[in-house]
């Protein structure tokens, strides 16, 4: 008898064996598969929770769930996917003129004539700006070398561009197939959460729901207005590097810094190069989009955003690096949710945001 239960408990151990190695080798074939598209599959679900509320309302509305769907994916089109394009292919551009600079070698224009005519300091600031092109000129020349693999990075960072506006694109598309069937979708995923984190479960995906909401409406969509009405700024007055000022205005937008400490820099240059009509109407023009995050962000989001910076900082710099443009979007938000998420389930209570 202890031979045959040693026989039986043997072929338990290799019935589970084998079934677990199934599972695991079906688990293993399904990620590659997934793999590829996974960016796209998130940031179409991340699309899909942020925009759900119009969607719901122009259903309502308008009386048709795939009309109401169209529409908001070819709203999204037009209002996400056209500054990011135009923010892409900015970067693009100014990248190539940075390694055009540093290959031709780093130098400071010279002052313009008209600063002489400034009141009170305007011919000492003429003649010490003269003076420093050359002792600054110089320690740029020899800086310029050790900055050419930053910048042949940076090149490289910016040549994904059109992956990641084809990312973006299919992202969208999916999204668009995703809202009429939302509420099942949800409905399924609450009860996997229910069996995981049962009895939270279904809190915990309101919890994420919300967070999406409050990050890609009061932080990526401030941002992304703000750096491409600033951009058009930039444009207009003839900012060099427009396009790389513009997208540099889009992190420190989600960075939460904001791009005012970016606009007042070339708010001087325009004063100092530009006459004095044109800097007017460029400073009435940007100071009001530096000032659109905090008038914009209290209506946007439901409540404060209670995700340290350093948490919105990670995500955007790893994002970045590993899923291109698209990452800059889709990093903070993940790490935002998984920081409340993991707040919520330590507390024990609900998060500030949901």
């Amino acid at each position: 008898m202890p031979e045959i239960d040693t026989q039986k408990d043997q072929t338990v151990a290799i019935d589970l064996a084998i079934r677990i190695s199934l599972l695991t080798l079906l688990a293993y074939l399904s990620f590659a598969i997934v793999a590829p598209v996974l960016t796209i599959l998130v940031w179409s679900a991340i699309l899909t929770v942020a925009l759900y509320p119009i969607y719901r309302w122009l259903a309502h509305w308008l009386n048709s769930p795939k009309f109401a769907a169209a529409f908001v994916t070819l709203l999204c089109m037009l209002v996400v996917l056209a500054p990011v394009t135009w923010l892409g292919f900015g970067l693009l551009n100014g990248v190539e003129v940075i390694v055009q600079k540093l290959d031709s070698g780093l130098s400071i224009p010279a002052p313009p004539e008209s600063i002489k005519d400034w009141p009170i300091a305007g011919d000492q600031i003429y003649r010490l700006w003269t003076r420093a092109i050359t002792d600054i000129s110089s320690q740029l020349a020899e800086l310029a070398p050790a900055l050419k693999p930053v910048a042949g990075w940076l090149l490289q960072v910016a040549s994904n561009v059109l992956i990641g506006l084809l990312k973006f694109l299919l992202s969208i598309i999916v999204a668009g197939f995703l809202f009429c069937p939302g509420p099942k979708l949800v409905k399924v995923l609450a009860r996997i959460m229910e069996r995981v984190l049962n009895p939270r479960g279904t809190e915990m995906v309101e919890l994420a729901g919300a967070t999406i909401r409050n990050i890609s409406r009061g932080v990526l969509g401030v941002a992304l207005l703000q750096s491409f009405l600033g951009g058009i700024g930039f444009l207009v007055a003839g900012v060099p590097g427009a396009g790389i000022f513009a997208f540099a205005s889009l992190v420190l937008g989600i960075l939460q810094i904001g791009p005012g400490v970016l606009f007042l820099p070339i708010l001087v240059w325009s004063w100092m190069t530009q006459e004095a009509l044109h800097a007017l109407l460029f400073t009435a023009y940007m100071v009001p989009i530096g000032l659109l995050d905090n008038v914009l962000r209290p209506i946007l989001m439901t409540r404060g955003l209670t995700t340290p910076m350093l948490v919105i900082v990670i995500g955007v710099i790893g994002g970045t690096i590993a899923y291109g443009i698209i990452g800059l979007f889709v990093g903070p938000i993940i790490l935002s949710v998984a920081w409340e998420l993991g707040q919520a389930w330590m507390n024990g209570t609900k998060s500030a945001t949901a």
